[in-house]
């Protein structure tokens, strides 16, 4: 090799490094590579002059063949070396293999020694915008998508469907704008295909997690906008959602605004009011406010204290409320019903040494017990454990008709032969309703069905809930969720599905929490018809699929041994930007492992590495406050 040239290099440390920057004859190099080597071997000058011989000299035809390896080489040698000193030409026997330093290096000559000052006089920066012009190097996309700009503005546009209205103006918050101007004209821009309601108002600041400036603001646009009323519905909603995130300062101020435009709150204000402090465990703020509620523009008058004593039992504060009625009879008439109030928080405790001094008041006010007061008393003594003493005033109402007996009564003694686990005997006192021709209620049936599920006597529940649905007792949404808990709890899913079923004909509302305990409990049993069938369902109702839905369907799947499936699914799960657990994952790679699916496997873990890689940024990102 006659044409190779050499070149001993050493690195300012200690060991000297020997460097080769080897040209055959035979390579295809190209003129301006062969000339900056011929010059850097030839050339006695010092570096200035070997960089303005090269920046002087023409550019040469680009058409040429270069070599990638020798290019990337001189490229490197000469933008990185501030400090070069040439030699004359000499060998040496060893290559190095050892990559460039960042370290200072030189090039030795006879007499060995370092370059002067004089010849550090070109910035390695302007050399580097020289060479830029010189050997221009052309710039492409190596992750092109293959996705034309049509295609991307209809993924963005299904994924904004992806996010309901309320999230949609919820997340205007979320980018953190200056100003409210700012704020207002990123929610009208937001709201323009957005049909803004009062319910939409509504989950907005009652649900998420806004703070208290957010939700006045957002309230304050929808007036502007004549999205809502100013009237006192359209306060009390934000003031309950300020409420319940504990904002009182807002609620404060926002009551003196809605006094200072003529809007009078009324009963309902005082009692989210009253609700939001007794919730936080702020009683005596509570009551506080209640002593002055002439300042806040409400009436202080029997209304008002049964409100007050509302919120306290409910709250279980009933020696607060058994205080507050005695010191408020003498500024506030009573009633019947002021007295039952207290009377019910007493009974859920099993107090009867209260119940029976409030009775005693009650009676000397000359206000006459009704049923609602006998039921409190039946529920009392039933706590206290006292069942013959219930048996007793129960036979002795019956028979001196001292009240009416009504469904309050019955479901008094039924529940009290539930909470001592005597079912049979309970029912006794709903056959007798029945025969008193007293119709049952919700609560009468709830007891019922509870008990027979919680015994795991499915067959007289769903019997008993057959009878509920025949009387036209259609059961909320959280009662159909109690019910499917309690069925997903043990045992096959065939009588959750029964009672999903029935509920759906007669037009009751079943909740995402129901529709994930059913896939749950169908995925771990591998029933896939009804699992598709129920997921089908669940989006047919309005509700989007998160990782956890996903999750019980890809086990479900692979339960049944239908891989290819999952694997769909799997895949538009990541899609959407979800990834399931490291569990889920595996599960189905091992099944497609086994299952000979190698190529599949592989393919599917590359996708499932880029979601992790995606999810785990969202959470870094998060977690510094960043949203995108």
């Amino acid at each position: 090799m006659e044409n190779t040239r050499l070149f001993s290099i050493t690195i300012s440390s200690p060991s000297p490094i020997f460097f080769s920057l080897a040209t055959a004859a035979s390579s295809p190099i190209s003129t301006t590579a062969n000339y900056l080597i011929s010059s850097a071997a030839n050339s006695p000058s010092p570096t200035s002059s070997l960089l303005d011989s090269v920046l002087r000299s023409p550019q040469p035809p680009l058409s040429d063949q270069v070599h990638v390896n020798s290019y990337s080489l001189i490229v490197m040698l000469i933008a990185r070396f501030n400090i070069i000193k040439y030699t004359s030409q000499s060998l040496h026997p060893s290559i190095s293999l050892i990559p460039f330093s960042t370290q200072p290096i030189y090039l030795l000559n006879s007499d060995d020694k370092k370059p002067t000052e004089n010849n550090i006089n070109i910035h390695e920066l302007h050399v580097l915008d020289k060479l830029s012009v010189l050997l221009p190097i052309r710039h492409c996309n190596i992750h092109p998508t293959g996705k034309p700009r049509s295609e991307l503005t209809q993924l963005n546009k299904n994924l904004e469907m992806l996010l309901s209205p309320e999230d949609k103006l919820r997340g205007i918050f979320i980018q953190k704008l200056n100003g409210k101007t700012e704020i207002k004209r990123a929610l009208s821009a937001a709201s323009v295909d957005i049909e803004v309601t009062f319910d939409l108002v509504a989950k907005v600041v009652n649900r998420g997690s806004l703070d208290g400036g957010s939700m006045v603001t957002f309230f304050k646009w929808a007036i502007e906008k004549g999205k809502v009323f100013e009237d006192v519905d359209s306060y009390n909603i934000v003031l309950k959602g300020l409420g319940r995130r504990k904002f009182f300062n807002y609620m404060i101020n926002l009551l003196g605004e809605m006094r200072e435009k003529g809007v009078n709150p009324n009963h309902e204000t005082l009692f989210i009011f009253m609700d939001s402090y007794v919730k936080a465990k702020q009683v005596s703020k509570a009551l506080h406010m209640f002593k002055k509620l002439e300042e806040f523009g409400m009436e202080y008058d029997s209304e008002s204290l049964k409100v007050m004593l509302r919120c306290l039992c409910n709250r279980s504060h009933v020696a607060t409320a058994s205080s507050l009625l005695y010191k408020m009879k003498e500024k506030v008439r009573l009633d019947c019903e002021t007295y039952n109030i207290l009377l019910c928080g007493l009974s859920k405790f099993g107090k009867i040494n209260e119940i029976e001094r409030v009775l005693k008041e009650m009676v000397e006010d000359g206000f006459d017990p009704d049923s609602l007061t006998f039921s409190y008393l039946l529920e009392g003594l039933g706590r206290a454990g006292r069942i013959n003493d219930v048996i007793d005033i129960f036979v002795k109402l019956k028979e001196k008709r001292t009240c009416v007996l009504n469904v309050n009564l019955f479901n008094a003694m039924i529940f009290n032969f539930i909470s001592i686990g005597d079912i049979d005997e309970s029912l006794k006192y709903y056959n007798l309703m029945l025969s008193n021709n007293c119709e049952p209620n919700m609560e009468t049936y709830i007891s019922i069905i509870s008990a027979f599920l919680k015994a795991r006597r499915v067959a007289d529940a769903i019997e008993m809930f057959d009878e509920m649905i025949g009387r036209g007792i259609i059961p909320t949404t959280g009662t159909i969720t109690l019910f499917i808990e309690f069925l997903c709890s043990y045992g096959p899913p065939h009588a959750a599905m029964m009672i999903y079923k029935k509920a759906r004909d007669v037009g009751c509302v079943v909740s995402l929490s129901a529709y994930k305990i059913l896939l749950m409990r169908l995925s771990r049993f591998g029933k896939c018809g009804m699992l598709l069938n129920v997921w089908d369902e669940m989006e047919q109702s309005g509700y989007f699929s998160d990782v956890e839905v996903y999750e019980y369907i890809i086990n479900g799947l692979c339960n049944n041994g239908q891989l290819e499936n999952a694997t769909i699914v799997m895949e538009e799960c990541l899609k959407k930007g979800f990834c399931p657990s490291r569990l889920i994952c595996a599960k189905l790679s091992n099944k497609l492992l086994a299952s000979n699916k190698v190529e599949m496997a592989y393919k599917l873990s590359l996708k499932i590495k880029k979601g992790r890689h995606d999810e785990n940024a969202q959470k870094y990102w998060r977690a510094k406050g960043w949203h995108f």
